[in-house]
């Protein structure tokens, strides 16, 4: 029956075909965020002298996460009387969508692309930018106060890191010409940018661990002073969505650093027999493996450090990394 029907119409089978794939696509992200979650963990566990998770799915826990989710999945689903339902249910979904949605530009190899956008790296930042919503929304609707503090630290914090978090990369688009993330990648055949832009990758990796809000910038859940901050009413799969979608992002920031920084999908030099999306897993895991690194080794910033640290120190080195940028470009042009 299927099969008559996607003979019978080119168009209903690209559909079925593109459905397939974005389902099959999914699973892959469910099943890094499954196991980024336990490899956090066991890393986090070795820097800090500890066994970590070591009991659901034999010594190396390899099944806690499953069963942690499965926990989540039958918890008690609660909302508060006095919260704003609609814009409750609402807001995990408009944390978690934008976030999968930004990874239909990531090129992981020459061929494994889903969308060759002109303004692939543009599109990633508007879209990214949703999230902040999210979870500001979380915080109004939830109707208590630690929730709104939360959600306002939030929005603060995530606007003010993407302006420094953009300011990065447009050194890497003054040197390719384009915010096309697939010619990004071809401009680094012969050298990654992490050497051509170190000050521009230093930046872009501390806004984004900022914009994930993750340690040492977690300032808007701050289980110390916010008892979790924006998601403290939240519980079972409302609760995970965010999570969920703060895993995700991780996928998509460390996918993004590779494709800006680290040339993507391309070999190095002797090596090329390699396929290519095994050098984009590789460096891919660095990146994530940097990132619960520095989770584990600093302590959380104040508020107002965090603030003064974004627009005092990034802005301005980023702004003179775009002007140092476009002056060199314009003499090695001239001669």
């Amino acid at each position: 029956m299927i099969d008559q029907m996607l003979a019978a119409s080119p168009n209903l089978m690209n559909t079925f075909l593109f459905f397939t794939i974005a389902a099959a696509f999914l699973m892959v992200i469910l099943g890094f965020v499954t196991y980024a979650i336990l490899a956090e963990r066991k890393v986090l566990g070795f820097m800090q002298m500890r066994v970590g998770p070591n009991r659901v799915g034999g010594r190396w826990g390899l099944l806690q996460t499953v069963a942690d989710v499965l926990k989540l999945l039958i918890k008690e689903d609660t909302i508060p009387k006095l919260a704003d339902r609609p814009l409750f249910i609402l807001a995990p979904v408009l944390a978690f969508t934008p976030a999968f949605l930004v990874l239909v530009v990531i090129p992981f190899s020459e061929n494994l692309k889903f969308a060759d956008l002109g303004i692939g790296l543009l599109y990633y930042i508007a879209i990214s930018g949703i999230t902040t919503i999210g979870i500001l929304t979380a915080g109004w609707a939830s109707n208590n106060k630690y929730a709104l503090l939360g959600g306002m630290r939030s929005a603060a914090q995530m606007i003010s890191y993407e302006i420094p978090l953009v300011m990065s990369v447009i050194g890497v688009v003054l040197l390719t010409g384009s915010l096309n993330l697939n010619e990004i990648v071809a401009a680094q055949e012969n050298w990654a940018f992490i050497f051509i832009q170190p000050v521009a990758f230093i930046i872009f990796l501390i806004a984004s661990i900022a914009e994930l809000n993750r340690t040492p910038f977690d300032l808007p859940e701050a289980e110390s002073e916010l008892v979790a901050g924006y998601h403290v009413e939240f519980s079972g799969f409302r609760w995970a969505f965010f999570m969920l979608a703060e895993y995700v992002y991780l996928f998509a920031m460390a996918s993004l650093t590779t494709v800006l920084f680290l040339g993507g999908w391309q070999p190095i030099p002797f090596l090329g027999f390699i396929p290519g999306i095994v050098w984009f897993a590789l460096k891919f895991i660095l990146i994530v493996f940097i990132m619960i690194w520095i989770r584990g080794t600093l302590p959380r910033l104040r508020a107002d450090q965090l603030m003064s640290f974004g627009w005092k120190v990034l802005l301005p080195l980023a702004l003179a990394n775009i002007f140092l940028t476009a002056i060199i470009k314009e003499l090695i042009n001239s001669f």
